[in-house]
């Protein structure tokens, strides 16, 4: 492209002619030295099967070089304090710009972090209340439920003319957080049967603590703390020995010639456990506190977090607690009625705020929603309404699917928002699968063929319209649609729902017919997971499969996630004669050089760590002797090297025949991954790969009905037909499947269809609609029926 500075220069100048971003031999995870020009100022779509090198080819390597390089101009200081990126493994990068990423990742689950504080929003509002809030109670922190009321007296040394001197001074600090339950908004009780069993000592293993057995750390602490004798029995503790077991204060011990600091069991589960989001937990710390904490509604604050005098102050009848917990919709009009010119600039940027919230489809949101129950696709909604109203031009914008969690009604809103981004002159990368994006794109980069090892090529560049003449497997599905079912199966029960009044939800009673697909749609916060996991998902026999995404160290993989290794390693075992924990580089058969890990790391301060194999072992992770044992004429580290369906067969038949692992193996084949090597870490998974691998886990499960959550996540056009065809078996396995669904794919194939709506947050929270898909086509009676029979084209 060229442009002429004038209508007598047509020669253009040199600066225009950096129109391009060039990719040259990128080898970043499993791509295979691709080498791509991407137009800038354009909406590129890249697409491709879940696993072929999507994310890899974008975030891995184009905005992570990008953030690279600007994370370099800053001095050696504050790079210090910033997450060191090593180079992506490309040859050439050229053209890039200043990259900004709106990615899936769930918005940081800190039990403080809510809608409000992750957007700047109640920052505002706390500044607006310290203004015009009658009666004035101090500054902005007056009204922050994470800032603590604290007052102080003392003398300081003051050295001033060569003499020293000593005055009184006191201070005093106005915090807006409600003392009781210290800006939580509910508190805590603890089942002390959950914690210990008071019929044995500490020594006899008491402790029924995740991490605190007798062998381990907090075990050793507590059995040589001196404040209570390990060998008693717990229910012969004085009632001093119980509260030093229970509440002590953190004190300082020396336990085995070690200094440590000892902790009563409440306030070191309350630092350790209770300080994160409960979606935050390992599964294990999870069921742990379910079982032994009851969590329930401060009673000083009402759930608001706000200390009383910070509810006094008002602006025309409402205090600060009002307005977080309104519909952010209705507070954005409540904010337009205000006319005090005294803080215009701030009541203009505050409402800008809010706009965008509603014009990005989250007017449905309260500001004290906390931040860690938002689903994917709101949380990548939320980060992208400070880009909104940017005045930045030439940034390039890049997008991890945006219509994760949107309704076929609000992809178009979506779709306009991604235009106008680009139309400013930004380049956007979006990584999606919707046909309805795909088909707004000025370019399409398709990767594949496969998945994992049989992807990471380029397989088209080019328009849409000659993507769809291409011949590759996105170009042959991109304009597929799903056909109503000829009939639809009959339930065998029913799960009744009633007066259910989770958040929006308006009393609901609804009855999900069981033995059936059933599919709950509705735009984006109309009440479905509210509805489902409210008033389904803790009942008996209701295995839950939600969005939360699974989180793994380098050292995690797919063997090790979903249980796959214990039955492998017995086996391993069993056949050699010598100890399961000899086949577990976690454990005792580790390389002793690099701990198991395969590789070396050097850490180099604010420059990125360097990885070296380790030479020991060379990447296998296992000392030499454990190398020698094998199984069917196969050792440990060729097994974890073997993909899922290659494992499949091998612990099938013959000598190596482990049912126990055949039958995990099964369930990931079941759902896709077949392609996916054993021992692949899980930091390298895509999100798609990652919610499938969550399903086959919970498929093990044994329940009759089955909970899932917007699983087509993250999954190509061609992989839909595959999770249908998972889900039909499971149906006609006699288990019972409901789905929170957007996919008009997915609506087109259910036996029974529950609509929400007929709008977002208040507007509402009401079934609409109950029947066969055919009939909900017929009726239109809907903005989903609109939509899905625009769908099946009737």
């Amino acid at each position: 492209m060229s442009r002429t500075t004038s209508a007598d220069a047509p020669s253009s100048h040199v600066a225009d002619s950096h129109d391009l971003i060039r990719v040259h031999g990128a080898r970043e995870n499993n791509l295979k030295d691709v080498s791509i020009e991407i137009p800038k100022r354009r909406l590129t779509v890249f697409t491709g099967v879940s696993g072929s090198g999507k994310s890899s080819l974008v975030f891995g390597t184009i905005a992570a070089e990008s953030q690279r390089l600007i994370n370099e101009t800053y001095s050696a200081f504050v790079q210090g304090f910033m997450p060191t990126l090593a180079r992506p493994e490309v040859d050439v990068l050229d053209g890039l710009t200043t990259a900004i990423i709106v990615d899936q990742e769930r918005l940081g689950a800190n039990v403080r972090s809510t809608v409000g504080t992750v957007t700047d929003a109640n920052a505002m509002l706390r500044i607006l209340f310290s203004r015009l809030g009658q009666p004035h109670i101090g500054s902005p922190q007056a009204f922050s439920f994470n800032v603590a009321s604290i007052s102080g007296a003392g003398a300081v040394t003051i050295e001033r003319g060569g003499t020293t001197t000593k005055e009184r001074r006191s201070f005093t600090v106005t915090g807006g957080m409600c003392p009781r339950c210290e800006g939580m908004g509910r508190i805590s009780d603890f089942d002390l049967s959950a914690l210990y069993d008071d019929s044995k000592s500490i020594n006899e293993g008491a402790l029924t603590i995740p991490g605190y057995s007798v062998d381990g750390w907090y075990g050793r602490i507590f059995g040589g703390s001196g404040f209570f004798d390990p060998d008693k029995p717990i229910r012969k503790f004085t009632k001093r020995e119980l509260n030093d077991l229970l509440y002590k204060e953190p004190t300082k011990i020396k336990v085995d010639n070690v200094n440590v600091t000892y902790e009563g069991l409440i306030p070191r589960i309350q630092k350790s456990f209770l300080s994160k989001d409960r979606e935050a937990m390992q599964p294990h710390i999870r069921a742990f506190v379910d079982r032994a904490i009851t969590f329930g509604t401060c009673p000083d604050c009402g759930g608001t977090r706000l200390s009383e005098l910070a509810r006094s102050s008002k602006i025309d009848g409402r205090n600060i607690a009002d307005l977080c917990a309104m519909q952010i919709s209705d507070l954005a009009e409540w904010v337009r009625s205000l006319d005090e010119p005294s803080v215009a600039p701030l009541l203009t940027s505050l409402g800008h705020t809010l706009d965008s919230f509603v014009e990005i489809g989250l007017g449905y949101l309260s500001l004290d929603r906390p931040s860690g129950t938002l689903s994917g696709g709101e949380a990548q909604r939320t980060k992208m309404i400070r880009h909104l109203g940017s005045s930045l031009t030439d940034v390039t914008y890049v997008f991890d699917e945006p219509t994760v969690g949107l309704h076929p009604h609000d992809i178009a809103r979506m779709n306009d928002l991604l235009l106008r981004l680009r139309d400013k002159g930004n380049t956007v990368l979006v990584v999606e699968h919707k046909p309805e994006t795909i088909a707004i794109a000025d370019h399409v980069v398709d990767l594949g063929p496969g998945a994992g090892t049989a992807g990471g090529s380029v397989c088209f560049e080019g328009t849409v319209e000659g993507l769809r003449a291409s011949g590759t497997l996105t170009g042959r599905h991109l304009d597929d649609r799903a056909s109503l079912k000829e009939s639809v199966r009959t339930p065998t029960g029913a799960l009744e729902v009633r007066g259910a009044a989770t958040h929006n939800l308006c009393d609901v009673d609804v009855d999900i017919p069981l033995g059936v697909l059933v599919v709950v749609t509705g735009v984006a916060g109309s009440g479905k997971s509210s509805l489902i996991h409210g008033s389904v998902s803790g009942r008996d026999g209701v295995v839950a499969v939600d969005q939360t995404p699974i989180r793994g160290s380098r050292r995690s993989n797919p063997a090790t996630y979903t249980g796959l290794l214990e039955p492998i390693r017995k086996a391993f075992a069993k056949a050699n004669g010598v100890k399961p924990a000899l086949f577990s580089a976690n454990s005792e058969g580790a390389c002793p050089t690099c701990n198991g890990a395969g590789v070396i790391y050097t850490d180099l301060a604010m420059m990125a760590g360097v990885a070296t194999t380790c030479e020991d072992c060379e990447g296998k992770r296992f000392q030499p002797a454990v190398l020698e044992y094998h199984l069917g004429g196969r050792n440990i580290s060729e097994v974890l090297a073997m993909s899922v369906t290659e494992a499949e067969a091998f612990f099938g038949t013959g000598e190596a025949r482990t049912p126990a692992a055949h039958a995990i193996l099964a369930r990931l084949a079941d759902v896709g991954l077949g392609y996916l090597s054993l021992g692949q870490p899980l930091t390298t998974l895509s999100g798609g790969e990652r919610q499938r691998l969550k399903l086959a886990t919970h498929m093990a499960e044994k329940g009759g009905v089955y909970v899932l959550d917007e699983p087509t996540s993250g999954l190509h056009l061609a992989d839909v037909e595959h999770l249908l065809g998972l889900l039909d078996r499971l149906v006609d396995a006699g288990k019972s499947v409901i789905v929170i669904e957007h996919h008009q794919a997915v609506m087109a194939h259910a036996d029974w269809i529950i609509d929400l709506g007929p709008g977002a947050g208040h507007d509402g929270g009401r079934v609409v609609f109950e029947g066969t898909p055919a009939d909900l086509v017929a009726t239109r009676s809907t903005v989903t029926g609109e939509h899905l029979a625009g769908y099946v084209g009737r």
